[in-house]
C-alpha cells in the first residue's frame, strides 16, 4: 500500500486566457507536515481550492486513501478527511468556542442542542491540542491565536486526516505561532498530515518535513527541508537569484521633516520623535504595543488628545484625513483590501481615485486623462495586470499593494506611513517593494514603517522606535540594531 495518502497527478485547471495550474503531480505522505511554496500567483490557491472541492479541475486525478477521484465535491473531500484553515476565519463571534467548532453538526438531546455535552467534547479537544481555553467563551472575546486555534480544533472534530493551513501564522504574534506550531507537532504525532502554506520561509524551517515549490502553475520540486536552504527555496519560487533580500541605501540626512511631540490618545501616550528628509523609521513592538494606534493619529483617523505634530516647522491640527493628506501625510493601512483599496473598482480607478480634483477641469473629468496617468503609474510601479479596466481584486498581494502606493505617491506626500508593508506577500513582490521604497526616499518621501517581520525592520529601517504598551521603549540608531535589543524592549518597559 503507497505511503501517499494525497496524490495529485497531471492536475490542469484553466480559466480563460490562464492557466492556474499547468499539469501538476504532487504527493502527500500519512503524518507529515508538507509545506507549499511559492510566489502570489503560483498556484497555491488554486491547488488548496481543488483538494478541497471548491473548484473542479479541468483535467487530471486526485487520489485519497487509494480511491481516484477525476474532482471532488466539498461533501466528498471533508468524507475523505480533508479540512482547511484559511487564512480568514469563518468563524461566528457571538457564538461560544464550542458552538463554533460544532456548527452545522450540534450535539443534540431530542431536538434541542446539548451545550453541555458540546462544551465537554470541545474540552475533551482543547486537553488533546494541549490549550488552556474554556470552551463556554464567546469567540469574540478570544485573541486572534486562540481564534486560530478554535479554527483548527473545528478541524480536528471533525476527524480530519488532512490539515490544509493557509497563511496559519499572518495574523499571530510570536507567541502565538509558536503555540499552533506546537499544535501542528502533536497532530503530526497523531498521523494527521499536515499541508502547510507560508509565505514566510523561517516557519518552514521550524514545522516541515518536506517541502513542494509552485512557480507560474507549474510544479518545480519537492525537497526535504533539512537538505535545501532558504536561497535555494527563493531561487526555485521566483526562477531567478536574489542576491540582495534588502536593497542598499546611501542617501542620508540630517534634516527633520517631521517632529511628533508628547503626543497622545488612541491608546498611545506621551510619545515623541523627530523623522528626517528621505528616511525610513521603522517602528517595532509587540502586538498591541500601539503602533497602528499611533500611525492612525498622525493620519488623522483617530482623535489626538494631546501633543504636537509639526511638519516642517508648521503646528498641524490634524482633524481627520482629508485634513493629513492636505498637509502631506498619507497612511497605507495594515490591511490593503479592507481600507486601502475599492476591490470592486479598476485598477485604472484605484489609482486615480486621489487625484480627480487635480485632473478635472470646470468639474470635468478627461477620461484620457485619467488613462495616462494610470497607464504612466502601471508601468513605473511595474504592477502586473492585463490591463487599466482590470478589477484589483484580480490582482496578486503584491500587486495590489503597488497599486495602493501607486494611489497615494499621486498626491505627492511629504510622510508616507506604512503599516505592515508586506504582510501576505511573496519573496519576489517583497524586494519590488523595498525597491520602491527606496526610491521614494530617493525623491526626498520620509517613510514610516510598521512592520512586526523582524527581518525586514533590521534590514529596511534607518533608525527604530519600540514601542510598548502604547509608550515610547526606545530609538535606536544602526549600530544598535539587534533582535534581542528591540525584543527586549519590546516587553520590557514601565506601565
Amino acid at each position: 500500500m503507497s505511503e501517499n495518502i494525497l496524490e495529485l497527478k497531471n492536475i490542469v485547471k484553466l480559466y480563460p486566457g490562464v492557466t492556474a495550474l499547468d499539469n501538476v503531480s504532487l504527493s502527500f505522505r500519512k503524518g507529515e507536515v508538507h509545506a507549499l511554496v511559492g510566489e502570489n500567483g503560483a498556484g497555491k490557491s488554486t491547488l488548496i481550492k481543488t483538494v478541497s472541492g471548491a473548484i473542479k479541475p479541468t483535467s487530471g486525478k486526485i487520489i485519497v486513501n487509494g480511491k481516484e477521484f477525476d474532482f471532488l465535491t466539498p461533501l466528498q473531500s471533508r468524507e475523505n478527511g480533508i479540512a482547511v484553515v484559511y487564512q480568514e476565519f469563518n468563524l461566528v463571534p457571538v457564538l461560544s468556542a464550542a458552538e463554533n467548532i460544532f456548527l452545522g453538526e450540534f450535539i443534540r438531546k431530542g431536538w434541542i442542542c446539548d451545550q453541555k455535552a458540546m462544551n465537554q467534547k470541545a474540552a475533551e479537544l482543547f486537553k488533546r491540542l494541549n490549550i488552556e481555553l474554556n470552551p463556554e467563551t464567546k469567540v469574540e472575546d478570544l485573541t486572534t491565536g486562540y481564534q486560530q486555534i478554535v479554527e483548527i480544533a473545528k478541524a480536528v472534530a471533525k476527524n480530519a486526516k488532512i490539515l490544509i493551513m493557509d497563511e496559519p501564522s499572518a495574523p499571530l504574534t510570536t507567541n502565538e505561532v509558536e503555540a499552533m506550531f506546537n499544535i501542528v507537532d502533536s497532530l503530526k504525532k497523531e498521523g494527521v498530515t499536515v499541508i502547510y502554506i507560508s509565505h514566510r520561509l523561517e516557519e518552514i524551517y521550524r514545522v516541515a518535513d518536506r517541502v513542494s515549490v509552485l512557480r507560474d502553475g507549474k510544479y518545480i520540486t519537492t525537497k526535504n527541508v533539512s537538505e535545501t536552504t532558504k536561497a535555494q527555496l527563493i531561487s526555485y519560487m521566483v526562477g531567478r537569484t536574489l542576491k540582495e533580500t534588502y536593497p542598499e541605501r546611501t542617501a542620508k540626512t540630517d534634516e527633520i521633516i517631521l517632529s511628533v511631540r508628547n503626543l497622545s490618545g488612541n491608546g498611545v501616550k506621551n510619545i515623541s520623535f523627530d523623522l528626517k528628509k528621505g528616511e525610513i523609521l521603522g517602528f517595532g513592538g509587540l502586538v498591541g504595543a500601539g503602533r497602528t494606534e499611533l500611525a492612525q493619529l498622525l493620519f488623522g483617523s483617530a482623535k489626538i488628545e494631546s501633543g504636537e505634530i509639526i511638519l516642517k516647522g508648521k503646528r498641524l491640527k490634524i482633524k481627520s484625513p482629508k485634513s493629513a493628506i492636505k498637509e502631506g501625510i498619507t497612511l497605507i493601512p495594515e490591511d490593503r483590501k479592507k481600507h486601502g483599496l475599492f476591490l470592486e473598482m479598476t485598477v485604472k480607478d484605484n489609482l486615480t481615485i486621489t487625484m480627480l480634483q487635480r485632473l478635472s477641469k470646470l468639474s470635468f473629468v478627461s477620461k484620457a486623462a485619467i488613462a495616462k496617468l494610470a497607464n504612466e503609474s502601471v508601468k513605473v510601479f511595474g504592477i502586473k495586470t492585463p490591463g487599466i479596466n482590470q478589477k484589483v481584486k484580480n490582482l496578486s498581494g503584491g500587486n495590489q499593494q503597488k497599486v495602493v502606493l501607486g494611489k497615494w505617491l499621486g498626491t505627492s506626500p511629504e510622510v508616507l506611513i506604512l503599516d505592515e508593508p508586506t504582510r501576505g506577500i511573496d519573496v519576489g513582490a517583497k524586494q519590488e517593494i523595498y525597491n520602491l521604497m527606496v526610491d521614494m526616499t530617493k525623491k526626498g518621501i520620509s517613510i514610516i514603517m510598521i512592520s512586526s517581520d523582524m527581518e525586514e525592520l533590521l534590514g529596511m529601517s534607518d533608525r527604530i522606535v519600540v514601542l510598548c504598551k502604547g509608550r515610547l521603549s526606545a530609538i535606536l540608531n544602526k549600530e544598535e540594531f539587534s533582535q534581542e535589543v528591540i525584543l527586549k524592549k519590546s516587553a520590557e518597559c514601565d506601565n
